[in-house]
């Protein structure tokens, strides 16, 4: 018999949507409001239509991550990430989005790549997925990239991994993706025997 948490997984739903209206079309997102029949009865719900993103966990030898930190308007703080961006490149799969965001924001490649999870970041209010993947074995590229808006005054700092999830726990950083990429990697080093 299967451990019950085996069957613990997100259930795709396609209700009826009766009505569908773009309310905003913007550079980079929409704003959506849908009438939707669910539960015997209709509801409205406004929401971001978002293309997707990828991310990059940058692990080197030493057990220490790469963070960045730069200007997000929005929250008005200069926050600690990891390498990100969005699927904006028709046709081009979220590793590949991967690896053009490492050698972009952080002008490096690396050798080994392996995903570590895919989460939702605000289901409640829009319906992004962002791709999370793990690098290692990494380099320099041979020419760095040039940078302008928020990501002309990036920092970069290599953190052991262990310092950067005490950061998240003590409240010093808060990005979500950030949170999402450090826990995985550190469960996946500590169901490897901290080999990987």
């Amino acid at each position: 018999m299967a451990d019950a948490s085996e069957a613990l997984r997100d259930e795709p739903v396609r209700p009826d949507v009766v009505a569908g209206d773009l309310v905003y079309r913007g550079r980079v997102w929409n704003v959506r409001s849908d009438t939707v029949r669910y539960n015997g009865g209709e509801i409205v719900r406004q929401y971001v239509e978002h293309p997707g993103a990828a991310a990059v966990v940058a692990l080197d030898d030493d057990g220490r991550v790469l963070l960045i930190q730069q200007y997000r308007h929005p929250i008005r703080h200069r926050d600690w990430e990891i390498p990100a961006g969005l699927l904006d490149v028709a046709g081009e799969s979220p590793m590949e989005a991967a690896r053009r965001e490492l050698a972009e924001e952080a002008d490096l490649e690396a050798t080994s790549w392996a995903p570590l999870v895919e989460m939702f970041t605000t289901p409640g209010g829009n319906d992004e997925i962002v791709h999370l993947f793990l690098a290692r074995g990494l380099s320099p590229i041979s020419e760095a990239h040039a940078r302008e808006d928020e990501e002309a005054d990036i920092r970069m700092e290599w953190v052991p991994l262990d310092d950067a999830i005490a950061a998240v726990l003590e409240g010093r950083m808060r990005n979500g993706i950030l949170m999402a990429g450090l826990f995985a990697t550190a469960e996946r080093r500590r169901r490897a025997g901290a080999e990987s």
